[in-house]
């Protein structure tokens, strides 16, 4: 099945990432050239890699990641922001992250069809309220998995995952980097 393909494995639906693990062009993003690398990707580096995401969105009000390269021994993540974070903000990062991995949240999967996600329920107060499908490739299976952790994070996914947050380990921010021309910001982190 599509969870035992070596070219799926760990790709986020909800990312750039899938539409280039299969030739695709990534929805155009100015002045940005999205990547993906998926080599040793852990359930840990990948869960944490959605709480990130959720993280960075409710802090910053961006969207998910633009590029996301998720491997065992570090990862790195590229938002575009409306201005550079102050360090005080890098450590909030570092310090969220942690406090939501130390919440134990569950991490679970539930199959919809591509039907079951209209507007009306991905809207706010929907079934699926945050749900996001408009990066999904047009090949797209119609029975997908949404994976949600807690109250806190879903997405459409295909990747392995903890089963809780406390699973994950400890988010350490290893160090960042703004591209003022692209409003890229850059965050370099590991799980330990």
């Amino acid at each position: 099945g599509l969870h035992d393909s070596a070219v799926y494995q760990c790709i986020i639906l909800d990312a750039v990432d899938i539409r280039l693990a299969h030739g695709h062009h990534a929805a155009p993003i100015p002045e940005i050239t999205p990547i993906a690398k998926t080599t040793e990707v852990t359930p840990t580096a990948h869960t944490a890699e959605h709480l990130l995401n959720q993280t960075m969105m409710r802090m910053f009000g961006c969207g998910r990641a633009v590029v996301a390269h998720i491997e065992r021994k570090k990862s790195k993540m590229d938002f575009v922001l409306d201005h550079k974070p102050q360090r005080k903000e890098e450590k909030e990062i570092e310090d969220a992250m942690n406090r939501l991995i130390a919440m134990d949240m569950p991490v679970t999967c539930e199959y919809v069809t591509l039907a079951d996600l209209t507007p009306e329920s991905t809207a706010p107060g929907g079934k699926y309220a945050g749900v996001n499908i408009d990066r999904l490739p047009d090949e797209v299976s119609e029975t997908i998995c949404l994976v949600r952790i807690g109250d806190y994070d879903v997405c459409p996914c295909i990747g392995k995952h903890v089963r809780s947050t406390a699973q994950i380990g400890r988010f350490e921010l290893l160090g960042t980097s703004w591209d003022e021309h692209k409003r890229l910001f850059r965050v370099r982190y590991k799980i330990v």
